[in-house]
C-alpha cells in the first residue's frame, strides 16, 4: 500500500510540473508576440528568422528565456 501511495503522489506532482511548464510556454510565447508587435514595429522577427537571421533567433530566445525566469520566480 505505501508503494502504491508514493507512485500516486508522483504521478501527482508529474501532472503539476506538467501543467506549469505548458503555462509558462504558453505565457512567454504571448509575451513574445506582445513584444515583437507593440514594441518592436519595425522588426519582424518571424520573417527575420525564417530568412534566416541569427541576431534575431537569438533575440527572440533570449526574451523567452527572460520571460520564463520572470514567470518562474513569480510562482514560487
Amino acid at each position: 500500500m505505501p508503494e502504491s501511495d508514493f507512485f500516486i503522489s508522483t504521478l501527482i506532482n508529474l501532472s503539476v510540473n506538467l501543467v506549469y511548464t505548458v503555462a509558462v510556454l504558453v505565457i512567454a510565447v504571448i509575451a513574445l508576440k506582445y513584444i515583437d508587435s507593440k514594441l518592436l514595429k519595425s522588426i519582424a522577427l518571424e520573417e527575420e528568422i525564417k530568412k534566416g537571421n541569427v541576431a534575431a533567433a537569438i533575440f527572440a530566445s533570449t526574451i523567452l528565456i527572460f520571460i520564463a525566469i520572470i514567470v518562474a520566480s513569480s510562482m514560487t
